[in-house]
């Protein structure tokens, strides 16, 4: 990005960020198939907002372009992948921050019931907002993660969540990169 545009942590409101995104440039999947992901979460007043972070939300695993771990989450020291139909997303935004991080100091302990034992998402070119960049698709639950590079090691992603209006924006940034 050119030292005088908006950066992801510039953004405020969801119209920001939807300018930022419609002017960055496509990802292609090879980009992004190999390693893993620290997710941080862009604060445009979405419900969202900050339940994932309090959660204990650590990011994502792309190990192949049929093969992403779309949630990763850390307790008591461990990153580990959960399988998302066991996350309750319905009650995000509707669930006080406080509440979210007394359920986060559980997660070392419901670790089993959570973990997720095989991927559950992929990678696919999509067409979104006329540009056509890799998304993430989950198998499971009407949910498309749309990507645009941000800089060589990050990503901006907004979730496509059949039943939610309003965009949820949130960053990837490669480990080690």
């Amino acid at each position: 990005m050119a030292a005088n545009e908006q950066t992801p942590m510039d953004v405020r409101t969801a119209e920001e960020a939807w300018a930022l995104f419609d002017r960055l440039p496509a990802v292609r999947i090879d980009e992004i198939t190999t390693g893993r992901w620290r997710g941080d979460e862009l604060h445009t007043g979405h419900p969202f907002d900050g339940v994932l972070v309090a959660s204990g939300w650590y990011g994502k695993q792309f190990d192949g372009p049929d093969s992403v771990h779309p949630l990763l989450f850390t307790a008591g020291g461990t990153v580990f992948a959960v399988d998302p139909r066991r996350v309750p997303l319905t009650l995000a935004g509707r669930v006080p921050l406080s509440g979210v991080r007394v359920a986060r100091r559980l997660l070392a302990y419901v670790r089993p019931a959570l973990r997720a034992h095989r991927p559950a998402a992929r990678l696919r070119h999509v067409e979104y907002r006329g540009v056509t960049s890799t998304a993430m698709v989950y198998d499971h639950l009407p949910i498309i993660d749309h990507f645009r590079r941000a800089d060589e090691h990050t990503v901006l992603g907004v979730m496509d969540m059949r039943g939610i209006t309003q965009p949820y924006f949130f960053l990837l940034h490669r480990e080690n990169g």
